[in-house]
């Protein structure tokens, strides 16, 4: 019998909150090889959360962000390439070409290369904005001050937030969105409106069944946006939270299969030697049963360990199977959720009282529990039922009053 050959030159693309997990998981574990860490941007891994929030605020600094202090990046013994991006990845010649044309040699790959903003046509104009990497917050925070009008363009978690955000710092804001209620999709209509009513409560202009139809400029200057049903908002600034896509382009032409992420089994592999974590993946959870593609900062840390272990044990490889967990901060109220809402058939109120502003969801996919959600109630409330989505416990029961 024999035994495949351990890996003695590893790269992993990308240098986010997944790549740099990935890369200590496998010192961790005992790699003592060739390890590569390629990050697009010039700064070290950062976390990414606070941009829309304690950053947008002012509160932190561009350094708090930063996941690892410096002396502990050094200490992992990194070949660390920031500042610059992978364009091409060869299975056949083992290799992840950078902008400047250097092909890096690699026995395993590891990708991590999240995702990238979706944008509109307009995007890149003078006062409009995205939100994706510490470059953009900081501009963004820059921007808003007391009395500055800002219109965003989406009311999902990420158009929340820094709605959220700058209100706090005395911003008028105007939250565009093309749906009936927020956030109805994912978390359905309960928690959708009583999102919406957090917003009106702090004085956000909520404008819901419409979309930005163009910008309006003057002089080069960017005055204020017209929206599909012919109303016109003044505006300093626009930032566009329209979701995201995974950041593949660059894998076209490698191979690998690619629908809606990195396409991977439950091990995390999406090919012989090549493995992906964190918000680019996707890959089939079978305590679910489904595929599913997270934009979880929680997952992509607990993904990027899995998948690292697995790349350096195949032969022990474990299935990834987590219950997901997420979380949003918007006006001081925390809502946090397990589970796998999207495509839920009922939700169920099972603790404290909407008309309250603090209660908790329960969600259904045939007869099991499949997710829990809390609104401004305290994490110990919400934690009995991350059991109850990973035991795939009976709807009726666990909902019983």
């Amino acid at each position: 019998m024999t035994t495949a050959r351990a890996p003695r030159r590893i790269v992993v693309v990308g240098a986010s909150a997944a790549g740099l997990t990935a890369a200590e998981t496998l010192r961790r574990e005992g790699y003592d090889g060739a390890l590569t860490l390629v990050g697009e941007e010039r700064h070290l891994p950062y976390d990414r959360p606070p941009l829309s929030k304690q950053v947008l605020a002012g509160e932190w600094t561009a350094a708090r962000t930063r996941l690892r202090r410096p002396e502990e990046v050094t200490a992992l013994g990194l070949d660390l390439r920031l500042g610059t991006a992978a364009t091409a990845l060869s299975q056949s010649a083992r290799t992840v070409t950078l902008t400047d044309g250097e092909d890096l040699a690699w026995d395993a790959v590891l990708i991590a290369t999240g995702v990238r903003p979706r944008r509109l046509p307009w995007c890149g104009l003078p006062g409009t904005h995205v939100l994706r990497h510490l470059d953009d917050a900081l501009a963004l925070r820059e921007r808003l001050a007391p009395g500055r009008r800002l219109v965003i363009v989406g009311a999902g978690f990420l158009g929340s937030e820094v709605a959220s955000s700058a209100r706090a710092l005395g911003a008028h804001v105007t939250l565009v969105e093309p749906a009936p209620v927020p956030l109805a999709h994912v978390v359905g209509r309960l928690v959708g409106a009583h999102v919406a009513r957090l917003h009106r409560e702090h004085g956000v202009d909520l404008r819901t069944g419409t979309s930005v139809a163009a910008v309006e400029t003057s002089a080069g200057r960017l005055t204020g946006v017209r929206l599909s049903d012919g109303t016109h908002v003044p505006a300093d600034d626009v930032l566009v939270a329209i979701g995201s896509e995974p950041a593949t382009d660059w894998l076209t032409g490698s191979g690998l299969p690619l629908d809606n992420g990195v396409v991977c089994d439950v091990h995390n592999s999406a090919a012989p030697g090549v493995y992906a974590a964190g918000d680019v993946a996707r890959w089939h959870n079978p305590l679910f049963g489904t595929s599913m593609r997270l934009e979880h900062r929680t997952n992509a840390a607990e993904q990027a360990m899995a998948a690292a272990r697995n790349l350096l044990h195949p032969g022990e490889a474990r299935p990834f199977a987590p219950v997901p967990y997420f979380w949003t901060d918007q006006y001081g109220v925390r809502v946090q959720a397990y589970g796998h809402l999207r495509d839920h058939e009922e939700t169920r109120v099972v603790a404290g009282d909407p008309a309250e502003g603090r209660f908790l969801v329960a969600y259904r996919r045939g007869r099991t529990v499949v997710g829990a959600l809390s609104f401004g109630l305290p994490p110990k409330t919400l934690r009995p039922w991350r059991a109850a989505v990973a035991a795939r416990a009976d709807w009726a029961a666990s909902t019983r009053t």
